[in-house]
């Protein structure tokens, strides 16, 4: 079975039928979809500009990134449910769309490099976020981050705008 194949399964399931069709269930989705990201997507920016330097340098990395891990990873959770939602209900229309397999690869990278940074960097967050001038790798993995999580927000506005063309 292709993609195109498997995609147009996905759209044409009672799943897929019903969240398109429905007056609600889809805006309900979309809008809770965006919720995620602005939770998400808002804190993880905030704690990308201390490491950057760029906001509250006087709190240690610690004190910023700890409090806000539980909500940034709900965030992300909320985000991934109901994008597997939102693509189920288009899946036919999207995957034709080049712009969404962009989104896919920013949000792959994006994944790579928070994965990294956890395991090199964030687990021991005690014994470097005090620091007046964070290392280097740590201010490289925050501007790749606020870098990445931004192309994915403008590849994921573009979808609807170009699947109508």
């Amino acid at each position: 079975m292709s993609l195109i194949e498997f995609a147009q399964t996905l759209n044409d399931s009672e799943l897929g039928t019903a969240l398109r069709e429905s007056v609600y269930m889809f805006p309900l989705i979309e809008g809770l979809h965006l919720i995620g990201l602005a939770v998400a997507l808002g804190l993880l920016f905030f704690v990308d500009l201390r490491l950057l330097g760029l906001f509250l340098p006087q709190l240690p990395v610690g004190q910023v990134l700890h409090p806000l891990r539980p909500w940034l990873l709900s965030g992300f959770v909320v985000i991934f449910v109901t994008g597997i939602l939102l693509f189920v209900a288009t899946a036919s229309k999207i995957i034709t769309l080049p712009v969404f397999f962009y989104k896919l690869g920013f949000i792959a990278l994006a994944g790579i490099n928070a994965l990294w940074f956890e395991l090199k960097w964030g687990r021991d967050v005690g014994h470097w976020g005090d620091a007046p001038l964070l290392p280097g790798a740590v201010r490289f993995a925050g501007l790749t981050s606020l870098t990445l999580w931004s192309l994915v927000v403008i590849a994921g506005r573009l979808i609807p705008y170009l699947s109508y063309q």
